[in-house]
């Protein structure tokens, strides 16, 4: 894709948008949800209780 040069914003906002051939987003999301199997999430869903402050460290600390 070559580069552009604007002298204003004006001229900027009246160039045409590129698009490249081919819908490249559908490829990104079919990444985003590779990266999102391959990498679960670490903290389990909703609120935690602890029965103490020392219970709690060593939650964060595991």
């Amino acid at each position: 894709m070559p580069v552009e040069k604007y002298r204003s914003v004006e001229e900027m906002n009246r160039a045409p948008v590129r698009v490249l051939p081919g819908n490249r987003f559908d490829r990104f999301i079919r990444h985003c949800a590779r990266y999102w199997k391959l990498a679960p999430r670490v903290y389990p869903r909703g609120v935690v209780k602890f029965r103490s402050a020392e219970e709690a460290q060593d939650a964060r600390i595991h």
